[in-house]
């Protein structure tokens, strides 16, 4: 196994490591000062000081890689390393077979052609070269974007430089529910629509979008349609002929693969085009220059394969969990809203409101627990989520949200500890909240009016 050959090498690294442990203090460097310190304590960094490492419920924001995952890839750090471009001998062969097979494992988990399927460094990158390349290409007759309002910040940006350009895009609201409303996407469009981009499941509330009615509209008025499915894939079934999509952005490490590695599905019949955003050695057929990582395609490739065999398994899995979440939260607390629809959306994504408490001192008291408060990109902001208000959700409640992600590794145990924590924090805050004290004797807090002095 490769897992072996690794152990070993690490053993001979850690012989060498103790070897140089001799050396003049002078000459070592100290860790930097924000680096994590663990002793017998605890762990501490960036201020904070927690027993442990905290549960992980962060699943939107990054998965860990599946050892399985791990395993396929190492042979391609250690003895199969060539270039896959490279033609010439051995190294480059093998190399290439591997990019190949990835390439065939993930076109098999969306019902793809493997030619369909050009690889990027990620979701991000994939949305870019989407939105951007194909309003560049068609840019004489196509000037317009329609987009919602709860995209991911890559997809809006990409939207917001087009307009800078001169182009022109409409964002369209969602209901309270999350869901884009069909007939006004219907009517948004105009003969010089060159694309219709809606995210597959959002990334922030998990709401899953009528992906199939939406590419009926699409191909009824023969627009391309792209989505975001970096939260969907692996995660719900995905086939790109029932949906009539053009094109797709994928990502490894939303699926238990390895970060840096993404992958745009481009429909071949009918035929998309897109104006490549690199250029250079005209690698994946010039859309995407530059050599092809072969360690990461071939993780995210066996990332796709096991998630064929488990995605039933995961879902089922996954559900139930989440109900435990929710109303093992629900049974001990008041004033508990879920985000989104509770319907249509992906179980593992779990959005919740707590009324009545201070959505930072919630965080910050909930350090044991790895969660956020919404997208990994926008997290360092202090404002309230802009998906949430797309929902209408009102500020206050949309301040104090948190977004609990359930994977293929979280257990009951860390379940049952996150609904310990979070009803102690939430109870902690409200016994120090004025305003939840006048909930409880009844008091319409939305009706006083406030004076300043």
């Amino acid at each position: 196994m490769a897992s072996k050959l690794m152990a070993a090498i690490l053993c001979r690294r850690a012989s060498h490591l103790r070897a140089l442990s001799s050396a003049p203090a002078a000459l070592t460097t100290p860790p930097p000062a924000a680096e994590p310190y663990e002793d017998a304590t605890g762990i501490s960094t960036k201020g904070v000081k927690i027993s442990g490492r905290p549960l992980y419920l962060d699943v939107q924001a990054t998965s860990p890689v599946d050892p399985r995952v791990l395993d396929a890839m190492l042979p391609y750090y250690l003895s199969r390393f060539g270039n896959p471009h490279s033609r010439t001998h051995l190294y480059g062969w093998e190399s290439d077979d591997a990019v190949e097979r990835g390439r065939a494992q993930v076109a098999a988990l969306i019902n793809a052609s493997p030619k369909e399927i050009v690889f990027t460094s990620g979701a991000t990158e994939s949305n870019n070269i989407s939105i951007k390349g194909v309003l560049h290409f068609y840019k004489d007759k196509k000037r317009h974007v329609i987009t919602t309002q709860t995209e991911h910040k890559c997809v809006l940006d990409s939207c917001r430089h087009l307009q800078q350009e001169g182009f022109e895009v409409t964002y369209l609201p969602v209901h309270s529910d999350g869901l884009v409303d069909l007939n006004q996407l219907r009517a948004a469009i105009r003969p010089d629509t060159g694309l219709v981009s809606v995210m597959m499941v959002n990334n922030e509330i998990g709401v899953i979008q009528p992906m199939e009615e939406i590419g009926k509209i699409c191909k009824e008025f023969n627009v391309p349609l792209h989505t975001d499915a970096a939260q969907a894939l692996g995660k719900i079934p995905i086939d790109v002929e029932k949906i009539n999509v053009s094109l797709m952005s994928l990502s490894g490490h939303k699926i238990y693969g390895p970060k840096g590695i993404g992958a745009l599905y481009m429909r071949r019949r009918p035929r998309i085009r897109v104006e490549p955003q690199m250029n250079g050695g005209g690698q994946e057929r010039g859309i995407r220059s530059g050599t092809v990582p072969t360690p990461l395609v071939v993780g995210m490739g066996a990332a796709c394969e096991l998630a064929m065999k488990e995605m039933e398994y995961d879902e089922k899995r996954i559900n139930k969990l989440q109900e435990r979440l929710f109303n093992g939260i629900k049974a001990k607390l008041d004033g508990v809203v879920v985000n989104g629809s509770t319907e249509k959306r992906y179980a593992g994504n779990l959005n919740l409101s707590f009324a009545y408490v201070e959505g930072e001192s919630l965080l910050m008291g909930l350090k044991e627990v790895a969660v956020s408060s919404g997208s990994a990109c926008t997290s360092a902001s202090l404002e309230p989520s802009y998906v949430l208000r797309a929902l209408g959700v009102d500020e206050d409640m949309a301040h104090t949200s948190i977004r609990f992600g359930i994977g293929r590794f979280t257990t009951e145990a860390e379940i049952d500890r996150a609904i310990e924590l979070t009803v102690q924090q939430v109870e902690k805050l409200r016994d120090m909240s004025p305003l939840y004290e006048m909930v409880k004797e009844g008091i319409d807090i939305k009706n006083i009016q406030w004076t300043q002095h």
